[in-house]
């Protein structure tokens, strides 16, 4: 079965009052599929990565495991049940399948990634600029749900199979990688700056799914009836503001752990100082 391969006269069952009826919610919890272009890469990814991690074992805490291997069942989530099978053609779905890649798996990734990963590579880590990376973060999100290259991306299953899935979690992993604590030495930002950018990223996200929520007709050329739009935008609007919560509060618990670690620091010294003027 092909990824994302729900038929377009699906789409509409069922979803043009406000609930499903027992035979479609049956219907829609039947559509599986293995998605192969997916899944063979992520069981590589979690082969490759656990013989590094048990490798090394003393280096690589089994959280900072549970946290990798968590976002990369995320994916299998969101691409092998029915959200993946009917993202291209139901908007709600699509967008369950676009909040988690780009906010819950990329996070989970960055908190798995080894301590001693630090790549010398210039592209990588030009990307991973914290400006950059969250300009190309907000662009990528709020791009492809503009009426035309939305359209034209569900109008070519391809691209949204081979190109905007993988897109999501690989964008997000730059954008999240200087901003989620990884005990790094030398952060190429503060902890402070962390939650300021996080913040800020709240601001396109709400407006993308607000603005997608009161849209009092279809955006996307009837591609999808006029509640699964609305559906969709409330996914992205109130549950994007709830996720970004959460990593927020992430940053703020590692923030307020620097700056007590600065105060040890800073009060040992001042203790040293005061215990050499008294000898």
């Amino acid at each position: 079965m092909v990824l994302g391969g729900a038929p377009r006269k699906e789409t509409n069952l069922g979803l043009r009052s406000p609930s499903m009826n027992m035979d479609h919610v049956t219907s829609f919890w039947s559509h599986w599929q293995l998605a192969p272009a997916i899944t063979i890469p992520l069981l590589l990814c979690e082969y490759l990565y656990l013989r590094a991690t048990l490798s090394h074992a003393e280096e690589n805490s089994p959280r900072q495991r549970r946290y990798f291997l968590s976002g990369l069942l995320t994916i299998a989530l969101v691409v092998c049940t029915p959200i993946g099978f009917y993202s291209a053609t139901l908007f709600w779905c699509h967008m369950i399948q676009h909040v988690t890649l780009m906010m819950v798996t990329g996070p989970l990734l960055v908190l798995g990634t080894p301590t001693s990963f630090r790549p010398k590579n210039k592209v990588f880590t030009v990307v991973t600029h914290p400006i950059l990376s969250w300009l190309i973060y907000a662009s990528v999100m709020i791009g492809v749900h503009l009426p035309g290259p939305h359209v034209f991306i569900m109008e070519h299953p391809w691209i949204h199979n081979y190109v905007e899935v993988p897109l999501y979690f690989i964008v997000a992993y730059f954008f999240y990688f200087n901003l989620l604590d990884r005990k790094h030495t030398n952060r190429r930002i503060t902890p402070a700056f962390s939650v300021i950018s996080l913040f800020l990223m709240m601001v396109p996200e709400t407006l993308t799914g607000f603005f997608i929520y009161i849209s009092p007709n279809s955006l996307y050329n009837d591609m999808f009836t006029l509640n699964d739009q609305r559906r969709g935008g409330s996914i992205m609007w109130s549950g994007g503001m709830i996720i970004d919560a959460i990593w927020m509060a992430f940053a703020v618990h590692h923030w307020l752990k620097n700056e007590e670690r600065i105060s040890a620091v800073v009060d040992a010294e001042i203790a040293k100082s005061q215990l050499e003027e008294i000898e």
